[in-house]
């Protein structure tokens, strides 16, 4: 393997998988691709190019056509948009080409809805959820956001009756979901699944600031690590995805399931988690080992900048 295609390089999530190749293999050749070119992504990698949105007809074979041209090994896709129109590329390129979740987990995870009622299936206690179509709820407070894609641009937190009322005119795909409590024991799931089956996880107790995961600390839950293992086999998980859960009074419960590297991919690389370069060394099939990682260890985000 030579050469590595990611999308998204404008994110953080690209950029944190950009910087980990970088550090681990720099004779890989990294080729970014975007939208737009008003970010810092192409200082990660050693070329970049623009690409139309993955809602564009033209998106599949703008990138079939440039995996030809730049004699790409992998693509590593990293946005829920691409991640939703990729299968049949996924399927063109075979399993050692292109870096996903697998079929199952991705069309789970991409669907919040599909996430309860498959977390459910495997007899796993989870939040009630309900579409907004089925009415506003009976119980108060409680969260009302989108149903598809991930992040807290659309997450409300409804008080009462006539909030739910408001809210359902402006977001008719929305879902209402119990509100989970208490917000400051949010658990944030790296869970790798190695081909053989064979399971990894790093639980993170975090802190959330502007939707990002600011601060994080490596704990230790037995219930959590179970549930993780259960998921990852129900899923039929390949590689990796992140699994958001609170720690109640009941025990842990899982709201959402991103089936993707995820933006504390830099920070749990930092501390031994490596699914990264695990799922690199798998798709040049190599075997991959998980070794113990040290509870209490702190991570935090930091911030750059640089002109140019």
């Amino acid at each position: 393997m030579k050469t590595v295609l990611i999308t998204g390089i404008g994110g953080d999530i690209a950029q944190g998988v950009a910087t980990i190749i970088r550090e681990q293999r720099p004779d890989f050749r990294l080729i970014g691709v975007d939208m737009h070119e008003q970010h810092g992504g192409a200082l990660f990698v050693d070329e970049f190019a623009k690409i139309p949105p993955a809602s564009a007809a033209e998106y599949p074979e703008t990138v079939r056509k440039l995996l030809k041209e730049k004699d790409v090994d992998v693509i590593i896709p990293l946005s829920e948009q691409e991640l939703e129109v990729i299968g049949p590329l996924a399927l063109e390129l075979g399993k050692n080409r292109c870096i996903t979740s697998g079929e199952r987990a991705v069309a789970v995870g991409l669907d919040k809805l599909a996430t309860i009622n498959a977390l459910s299936g495997f007899g796993l206690p989870v939040p009630w959820t309900v579409t907004v179509a089925e009415g506003v709820p009976s119980e108060y407070p409680c969260i009302l956001k989108s149903r598809f894609g991930s992040g807290s641009r659309t997450v409300f937190i409804v008080k009462d009756s006539e909030e739910a009322a408001y809210l359902v005119k402006r977001y008719p795909d929305a879902i209402f979901q119990e509100m989970l409590e208490p917000a400051d024991r949010e658990v944030t799931c790296a869970v790798y699944r190695s081909r053989d089956g064979e399971v990894a996880s790093l639980l993170m107790l975090r802190r959330l600031a502007g939707g990002f995961t600011s601060w994080a600390k490596v704990i230790e839950d037995e219930k959590t690590s179970h549930m993780c293992q259960v998921i990852a086999q129900g899923l039929d998980l390949r590689g990796s995805m992140n699994v958001q859960l609170r720690l109640t009074d009941e025990g842990p419960r899982v709201f959402e399931i991103n089936p993707r590297f995820s933006s504390t991919v830099l920070m749990r690389h930092r501390v031994g988690f490596r699914d990264v370069m695990w799922a690199l060394d798998e798709a040049e099939e190599k075997a991959v080992s998980f070794s113990g990682i040290q509870h209490d260890r702190h991570m935090v985000r930091t911030q750059g900048a640089l002109v140019f």
